[in-house]
């Protein structure tokens, strides 16, 4: 795989700057050698997104592609697989298009703000990755044995768990608007989406349908209740394998035939992607052909 690029560099989108005005400022030692005093009042900026873009020199005419990674998770998992394969970021710089990898809100570059936020934040275990994302049945965590099949690098599942980061529950909205922020920025593009991140593509394409020329949801975690939710835009539900391992999985997957029912919308599944894709399909052995598929 080879491609040169014209451009590339990272923005932050969106976000406020908050005043804090409680507090009394403290001596902290932030290296053994050297002291500060720290004062917790005063303006800071948060909500943000943070952003990668990449321009490849035989860009082709057509809207840039937008990245919107899933929970718990951050613009990391398009770039490079678990064993070390090119991840779809390359693959679509290869066939020329305009790329933007999102860190939503609170989630990796784009920085979080303690106590700023509803609930405490969660951090996902491998035991729940492992049978969550369809890797193996839940009994064989311990021996590491997966379903048969399965594409996934399960040599490298760990590797692929430290690039887990803490995620809060109350922050879509916030997402919602560090996307669309993005998208003003863009233009129209199509976005890519994975599992929670497509409840955050579908609260944006709500507010601004004008910026979204196609959806490309893989086993997204939420689904719109009626095709007018969708304001007439192409749709493309990308779906993995082993969906019977789960009640879980067997309920998204009526859904997700319920939103390829609606017009302009399609499903695309074993039959069509190959057999043993996990919920983690852009990492999968093979990916780069299921994302050929659809573009």
């Amino acid at each position: 795989m080879s491609y040169s690029l014209r451009d590339f560099g990272s923005y932050t989108a969106g976000g406020r700057v908050i005043e804090v005005t409680e507090g009394a400022p403290y001596t902290v030692q932030f290296t053994r050698s050297a002291s500060f005093e720290v004062d917790p009042r005063g303006h800071f900026a948060v909500e943000h997104s943070y952003v990668q873009y990449f321009i490849p020199e035989a860009r082709r005419d057509a809207p840039p592609v937008v990245l919107v990674h899933g929970g718990g998770m951050t613009g990391s998992c398009w770039e490079t697989t678990p064993d070390g394969r090119k991840g779809w970021l390359h693959h679509l710089l290869q066939m020329g298009y305009e790329v933007h990898v999102v860190d939503a809100v609170e989630r990796g570059r784009a920085g979080f703000a303690p106590g700023l936020w509803e609930g405490e934040p969660i951090l996902r275990s491998l035991e729940e990755a492992w049978y969550l994302f369809r890797i193996g049945p839940k009994e064989a965590f311990a021996t590491r044995q997966p379903f048969a099949r399965q594409r996934f690098p399960v040599a490298k599942f760990e590797s692929f768990c430290r690039s887990f980061v803490p995620r809060w529950l109350a922050t879509t909205p916030l997402q919602v608007s560090g996307l669309l922020a993005v998208l003003n920025r863009t233009g129209p593009a199509t976005v890519i989406c994975h599992s929670q991140g497509a409840e955050v593509t579908f609260d944006a394409l709500a507010q601004s349908p004008a910026l979204f020329e196609r959806i490309i949801a893989v086993e997204p975690s939420y689904t719109p209740d009626d095709s007018d939710a969708l304001h007439d835009t192409p749709l493309s539900v990308l779906v993995g394998d082993f969906l019977d391992s789960d009640e879980f999985w067997d309920s998204r997957l009526r859904a997700w035939t319920t939103l390829a029912s609606f017009p302009k919308s399609t499903l695309l599944g074993p039959a069509d992607l190959g057999a043993g894709h996990s919920h983690m399909l852009m990492l999968d052995q093979n990916s780069e052909h299921a994302l050929a598929s659809v573009l």
